[in-house]
């Protein structure tokens, strides 16, 4: 029982349901999973396999192509020896006879580390001659063993999860919340974010998990069922994972003082918690949600369609892959309303309700020739959101700088290609022309494009606009009210003090500060930031669009 900073013994702060909860021993869970002691701890455990001599092989998640001859270039599904783990984000590791540092997100370690080092001195998928033939992992004993191992995995890191959850709510948000001097509400739901909530729902799936599990025989639980039944209640890691970059933020301005990181230090001696920081306990939940469908992938690999878990498992993986594709899709949306609400700052005259109001996604921009009923051409810059369709006028001496000339709501409109000829509505000519049709009544919005390839790229941007919208409302796509003030707010901030129309434009990421090689052998870790994977461990439904990559050209970001 947790002892209270005053010295009096305290109940639990998240009973169970009925009253208990079945506690484990810190060795024993040790014991169970010596890999997943503590957020981060697989760097640890990987370098201490490697010390004892053990090869330690992952496999590719992604495609890494560099230029840069400090750093290990591969293909997705490539086997790769981690010959060190010291630093979080990138390991040292050799493939093809080639050693390197690579971005630890764009792998994933095997849960059978055998089957892997007996082929990681040869190429990817290769057999070892003594084994050639022999159809390895194919006996059914082997492949029980196998299913065995992850269901092992599953059962003893979910154990271990849900005690880094317990330290976390009784270990630290309890004691914050006795010394209101120092926090306020907001600052602790700023910081910890629904990770309370999390921890009910999880302590929930391990009790199911465990009436599933069969001790006897691993090899023969049923714990598909269980991610099925669960599947809806993973949705509130989205809240998480959308927050944590802001709790990470609140959390390092307040460490800049003294008494707040001897405050944190005490919480985690008093807790009796491993020596790792808060903001290593308060990345768990976003590593778990990822995790999950790679451990079902590995448990589908060693499932045969004979088995009576089969369909629920396979089920279950596309579930927890769907689960992590909309958390990706949402953590993509709430960045893409940062941008637009920079954007629309940024524009001359803003008239009407915000952007956001009704869009969080651009989709496609580029100049078009707007023809009206009197056949007057208007030469403006248009910005297609999921929505709406903006059309903005360039300064003619500064021509960095939009004025907002109006938009029209896609949903109200059909989309009609025409033909090079004459446009019978307004008796002229028209080449790479298209239209807009109110769908109610007789208006009209005609646009010509100055290339073929031009109008074809716009004509698939008006598909993909519909195409998107339906996808949002399937998914179950919002984006609060909350969020979209808080991106207006901060826009508005941004842009205080600057000329009218010139918005901030996107910033860059920090460069990665270099560090000292752990070997004399090895050269200085890559200065650029390895892609974030955290939450594309799904195949994104979309591709990503390639417009902010341009943006610069269109908008007055540009100083």
């Amino acid at each position: 029982m947790p002892v209270s900073s005053d010295g009096g013994a305290e109940p639990s702060a998240l009973a169970d349901d009925n009253g208990s909860e079945e506690d484990y021993s810190y060795e024993d869970l040790c014991r169970a999973s010596p890999r997943y002691l503590q957020p981060g701890g697989e760097q640890l455990a990987i370098n201490e396999l490697i010390s004892d001599g053990s090869v330690v092989c992952a496999e590719a998640l992604w495609d890494h192509v560099t230029m840069d001859e400090q750093e290990l270039g591969f293909k997705a599904g490539d086997v790769i020896q981690v010959l060190e783990a010291s630093h979080k984000d990138w390991w040292w590791g050799r493939s093809a006879d080639r050693e390197a540092w690579f971005p630890a997100s764009f792998v994933r370690l095997r849960v059978n580390q055998e089957e892997l080092s007996e082929g990681a001195s040869g190429s990817p998928g290769e057999e070892p001659a003594e084994d050639a033939g022999r159809g390895r992992h194919k006996h059914p004993e082997s492949k029980r063993q196998m299913r065995t191992n992850v269901i092992q995995e599953i059962m003893d890191t979910e154990r271990v999860y849900i005690k880094h959850l317990r330290d976390i709510c009784e270990g630290y948000i309890r004691q914050c919340r006795k010394h209101t001097a120092m926090f306020t509400v907001a600052q602790l739901a700023t910081i910890f974010g629904n990770i309370e909530d999390i921890y009910k729902f999880q302590r929930k799936f391990l009790k199911d998990l465990e009436k599933q599990y069969n001790k006897e025989e691993p090899h023969l639980s049923e714990i598909g069922s269980c991610f099925l039944q669960h599947q809806e209640g993973f949705a509130i890691y989205s809240e998480y994972c959308n927050n944590h970059p802001g709790a990470c933020a609140e959390l390092a301005g307040l460490m800049k003082q003294g008494r707040y990181r001897h405050f944190f230090e005490a919480c985690r001696l008093l807790q009796q918690m491993i020596d790792i920081a808060i903001d290593g306990f308060l990345l768990t939940p976003v590593q778990k949600i990822c995790k999950y469908p790679l451990q079902l992938a590995e448990l589908l690999k060693y499932t045969t369609q004979e088995h009576s878990d089969y369909s629920n498992i396979k089920a279950a993986y596309e579930a927890m892959k769907n689960v992590a594709c909309l958390i990706n899709e949402r953590k993509r949306k709430l960045e893409s309303i940062d941008k637009i609400a920079r954007w629309q700052v940024s524009i001359v005259g803003w008239e009407g309700q915000d952007i956001l109001e009704r869009s969080s996604e651009l989709i496609h921009s580029g100049e078009l020739t707007r023809v009206t009923r009197q056949g007057k051409s208007q030469q403006r810059t248009f910005f297609l959101f999921d929505h709406q369709l903006v059309a903005c006028k360039k300064d003619l001496l500064r021509r960095d700088v939009l004025y907002y000339r109006g938009r029209t709501d896609m949903d109200a409109v059909e989309l009609v290609d025409l033909e090079d000829g004459r446009d019978g509505a307004r008796t002229l000519g028209v080449r790479n022309a298209f239209k807009l049709v109110s769908r109610t009544g007789d208006e009209a919005h005609l646009f010509c494009a100055k290339k073929p390839e031009d109008k074809a790229r716009w004509l698939q941007a008006c598909r993909d606009e519909r195409r998107r919208v339906q996808e949002d409302r399937a998914m179950g796509m919002e984006i609060s009210e909350n969020q979209k003030k808080l991106a207006m707010l901060n826009a508005q901030k941004a842009g205080h003090g600057k000329s009218k129309g010139y918005g901030g434009g996107c910033p860059s990421a920090p460069p990665l500060q270099s560090l000292r090689p752990v070997h004399q052998r090895h050269v200085t870790v890559p200065a650029s930031l390895p892609q974030q994977q955290v939450f594309a461990l799904a195949e994104p439904k979309r591709k990503p669009s390639l417009f902010w990559h341009t943006f610069n050209k269109l908008t007055p970001f540009r100083k």
